[in-house]
C-alpha cells in the first residue's frame, strides 16, 4: 500500500499562482509514477499531470500546458505542481495520484490506472 498526502491549495485570484506537494509513503521502495488529477463540481476527474518515476518524462494536459509544472524529488517521495497564470475554470478539488512504474516504461493518463489516491485539496480561482 502507498499513502499519499497534500498540501498547498488554497483561495488565489486569477493570474495568481499556487503550489501543491504531494508525499508518499508506505511501498515505496518501487519506482512511482505521480502525478495531478482534478475534478471540478458536475465534472468527472480529470488529467491534469504526471510525472514517470525518474521525472524525465512529464505530460501536461492541453489546458494547464506552459502554465503548471511538475516537478518530483524522489529523495523525500513527493511530487509538486505549481500552478501560476491560473485561471477561474481551475477551480477544482486537486488530488495526487500514484501507481507502480511499468516495467514497460508505459505511463498511463487515464484516472482509471491509478490506484493510490490522496484526499484532495481545494483550489479556488476568483475572478
Amino acid at each position: 500500500q502507498v499513502q499519499l498526502v497534500e498540501s498547498g491549495g488554497g483561495l488565489v485570484q486569477a493570474g495568481g499562482s499556487l503550489r501543491l506537494s504531494c508525499t508518499a509513503s508506505g511501498r515505496t521502495s518501487n519506482s512511482l509514477i505521480m502525478g495531478w488529477f482534478r475534478q471540478a463540481p458536475g465534472k468527472e476527474r480529470e488529467f491534469v499531470s504526471i510525472s514517470d518515476w525518474s521525472g524525465g518524462t512529464t505530460y501536461y494536459a492541453a489546458s494547464v500546458k506552459g502554465r503548471f509544472t511538475i516537478s518530483r524529488d524522489n529523495s523525500k517521495n513527493t511530487v509538486s505542481l505549481q500552478m501560476d497564470s491560473l485561471k477561474p475554470e481551475d477551480t477544482a478539488v486537486y488530488y495526487c495520484a500514484a501507481d507502480s512504474a511499468r516495467l514497460t516504461g508505459f505511463t498511463p493518463l487515464a484516472a482509471s490506472e491509478y490506484p493510490y489516491w490522496g484526499q484532495g485539496t481545494q483550489v479556488t480561482v476568483s475572478s
